[in-house]
């Protein structure tokens, strides 16, 4: 065989093994999980006891009538909604402050505003505990602030989400910076030869050619923010009352503290649904606005 014969071979033996290995990955970490949660839905399901019981849609039937299920969606859709919203919002606005010429610093600024994106969320819940203790933390006593944020029910939410926003928002800035920096500059050139401002070039130009990277962040923070639960785990344990029970909370509570795994398995059935019917809604209202434009 010469050498190119030889080549070839390796060539096929690398992707064979390659296409191997991710259907090895695939199949024990994402078809098999999916698969053992179906299953485990239809069942009463309880490891501690070795109890594995057919109900069929039972489970579901007890998640879809459960009050807590539903006030935990409200919930999951609040946080998800204002999270991802700021997090555009504010990470969208630092980029263009980033990409604008007259900035400095930037790759200070820009390692700086990714910092608490790569902190541990477990030691930033428990320092934002502290910035929001009653007696002596920092955001009542630079506000001049009588609120007992993590123990009011109308608070306890809106702190949470606040912290999330904090912590996430330098990861939506490294991204439409990097969108930002693969525009083209002859488009940028032709609007201000017709004079156009600042504001018509980001709205006729920037936002519109930012549509997938808009697209993109949105779409990995939603499903992000639907699954969060460590910071309420943390922060609030779903108190005070139910107040910042989220779905993904719930499912957790339902599995790991009261072990009915087949009602949390219906739980993360659903929220897997949910996920995938938000994606391609998403895909399809982008889709239709890029038909149009």
């Amino acid at each position: 065989m010469n050498s190119k014969g030889r080549v070839s071979s390796n060539i096929l033996s690398l992707r064979n093994v390659t296409i191997l290995f991710l259907v090895g990955y695939f199949g024990i970490f994402v078809i098999y999980p999916i698969y053992k949660a179906f299953a485990g839905s239809l069942h009463d399901w309880n490891p501690l006891i070795d109890q594995y019981d057919f109900v069929g849609l039972d489970n579901f039937k007890n998640v879809l009538t459960n009050q807590l299920f539903w006030s935990s969606i409200s919930n999951t859709f609040i946080f998800a909604f204002f999270s991802v919203v700021f997090r555009i919002i504010i990470g969208l606005g630092l980029a263009m402050l980033l990409y604008s010429k007259l900035a400095r610093f930037k790759t200070f600024f820009r390692g700086m505003f990714y910092m608490p994106t790569i902190t541990p969320l477990v030691a930033v819940s428990f320092v934002w505990m502290w910035l929001y203790n009653p007696q002596f933390g920092l955001i009542n006593k630079v506000f001049h602030l009588d609120i007992n944020w993590l123990k009011d029910s109308h608070w306890a939410l809106p702190a949470i989400i606040i912290m999330t926003i904090w912590k996430d928002f330098g990861y939506a800035t490294v991204i439409f910076l990097g969108g930002l920096m693969g525009l083209p500059e002859e488009v940028f050139e032709a609007a201000d030869m017709d004079g156009a401002s600042r504001w018509q070039r980001f709205v006729n130009i920037t936002w519109p050619l930012l549509k997938p990277t808009t697209l993109f962040v949105t779409i990995t923070s939603l499903i992000s923010y639907l699954q969060a639960y460590v910071q309420i785990l943390i922060m609030t344990e779903g108190g005070p009352g139910t107040s910042t029970y989220v779905i993904s909370y719930l499912i957790f509570d339902e599995a790991f503290v009261k072990y009915n795994f087949g009602v949390a398995s219906a739980m993360a059935i659903i929220l897997f649904i949910m996920i995938g019917i938000l994606t391609a809604i998403m895909f399809k209202l982008t889709g239709e606005s890029e038909g149009l434009a």
